[in-house]
């Protein structure tokens, strides 16, 4: 409920809503029992340079130990590790991705599901407006 309000009020903001909604869906998966790890690096135990996520275990993994696999890991962006970094062209988009797939590996796959066509609307009208 306090996300649901904390999201209403960024609607009032163009520049962040987008975030807080990428950190709604996070919240989302969080309650729903499939929460990200973002803590420390799933592969060395580190806390800094995080700049990947697992896209099968939902564990944030370090620049270092993702450079082998980057193309199998999806990029994080920094907003999702910290309320203070600001936001950059495609970080909300990365953001999105992250969420989605987590959404549908996690809770509409399971269902035969897809994702909801009203995300897929938002998407669309992010993207139209260059807020991705």
């Amino acid at each position: 409920f306090h996300a649901l309000e904390a999201l209403i009020a960024a609607l009032a903001i163009p520049e962040i809503w987008p975030a807080v909604y990428v950190r709604f869906e996070a919240g989302l998966l969080q309650d729903l029992g499939f929460g990200l790890d973002l803590s420390k690096c799933a592969a060395t135990g580190s806390l800094d340079d995080l700049i990947y996520i697992s896209p099968r275990t939902g564990r944030a993994v370090s620049r270092e130990a993702g450079a082998p696999y980057h193309d199998k890991l999806l990029p994080l962006p920094p907003f999702m590790l910290s309320a203070q970094g600001g936001l950059v062209e495609g970080d909300v988009g990365a953001g999105l991705d992250i969420t989605g797939h987590f959404l549908e590996q996690f809770v509409f796959g399971p269902l035969n599901r897809p994702l909801p066509p009203a995300r897929v609307w938002l998407l669309d009208r992010l993207g139209e407006a260059g807020r991705l």
